[in-house]
């Protein structure tokens, strides 16, 4: 049982960080930085578990305003920061991250070590007697902190590449700021229980496929642009 329940907390993290791989077709990243990426991803869970268990104690909000307090600064901020100083430690700095696609593949293979680590924890130790919470989470929680990353590595590629210090600053702040909005969102319409809430959690989750698949397809599109006139200067 304990195997099944395994098998069904990592595959949606195999799936995607295939995914990603193949979406990097033109310059591919070296499957040892990937690999370093993923583990220090999660490895990330140590550091995030503590901190939010001090959190957890200082958490006195009554109703709306501590389910708020745990959904954006205990999970949000927490979960964003530490994936985000993974990609800043490992990769930012890295002469393999040399466009802007690279951003988006760095934040993603964080955030997967993180979620296979947490859905682990989850599916197989937490919520073993069901599972349906596998099935769950590998529909709807693993795959949104790969849109959480998207939009990380969006503005972080911004921020590298920007020539304006004002604008890197911005999008700096960006890459951090906006994903943990997100994730904020996303946990706070689970938490809050709130009926009308519920109601737009789908149009949510939607609205953050179609804006994160823009911003993949429109670095893809950078990539591959880059690759043929590297194709053409050759010939």
């Amino acid at each position: 049982m304990a195997i099944r329940l395994f098998i069904i907390a990592v595959i949606p993290s195999i799936a995607i960080a295939a995914a990603i791989y193949l979406t990097d077709r033109y310059d591919r990243e070296p499957l040892s930085l990937l690999i370093k990426v993923f583990v220090l991803g999660a490895l990330s869970v140590i550091p995030v578990i503590i901190i939010q268990r001090i959190l957890v104690g200082v958490n006195i909000f009554p109703g709306l305003f501590g389910a708020a307090f745990t959904a954006f600064i205990i999970a949000g901020v927490t979960e964003e920061y530490f994936k985000r100083a993974v990609v800043l430690f490992s990769a930012y700095n890295s002469r393999h991250f040399n466009e802007k696609l690279d951003g988006i593949v760095y934040c993603a293979f964080s955030a997967l070590g993180f979620a296979t680590v947490e859905n682990i924890m989850y599916v197989v130790f937490r919520f073993s007697s069901n599972y349906y919470v596998g099935i769950m989470r590998g529909v709807l929680s693993v795959p949104a902190h790969i849109l959480f990353a998207v939009t990380m590595g969006y503005y972080l590629s911004l921020a590298k590449y920007s020539e304006d210090e004002n604008e890197k600053r911005r999008y700096f702040s960006k890459s951090l700021l906006i994903p943990v909005i997100f994730h904020g969102l996303f946990n706070f319409i689970l938490m809050a229980r709130i009926p009308i809430l519920m109601l737009l959690f789908i149009p949510y989750v939607i609205y953050l496929w179609r804006v994160n698949l823009i911003r993949l397809n429109k670095y893809t599109k950078y990539s591959r642009g880059d690759y043929n006139k590297i194709i053409e200067d050759k010939e």
